[in-house]
């Protein structure tokens, strides 16, 4: 049962987090951020929210540096905006799938093009 209310709680912080990051911090460090899965731990005491952030490595590291600091403000909006008994601690991290994918998808267009020589 525990499963399902994480599932459904990290739905309810990808859809609150996107608002507040878009909307509500003013960091000129953040760059254009989406916000792609939460995961909610069992106990909903800890998140980790996946972001995926436009521009480079320098840009993405700032983005993150932003949030951290930025972390105390969107987790009181969190606990405003969701309605539970504590509000999960919040750590941020990149999501590495898309990255992944598109070098999955290149490497299959390479074989891809050597078995048509």
């Amino acid at each position: 049962m525990s499963n399902i209310r994480s599932t459904r709680v990290g739905e309810l912080m990808k859809k609150e987090l996107s608002d507040i990051i878009g909307r509500k911090i003013k960091d000129p460090r953040i760059g254009f951020v989406t916000v792609t899965d939460v995961q909610v731990t069992g106990d909903l005491q800890q998140s980790k929210v996946y972001i995926t952030v436009l521009g480079d490595d320098e840009q993405k590291q700032n983005t993150l540096k932003a949030l951290a600091k930025a972390n105390g403000f969107i987790r009181s909006e969190i606990g405003k905006r969701i309605r539970l008994r504590k509000t999960p601690e919040i750590t941020f991290e990149f999501d590495e799938s898309i990255e992944y994918g598109n070098r999955i998808e290149t490497l299959l267009e390479q074989l891809h093009n050597k078995h048509d020589e």
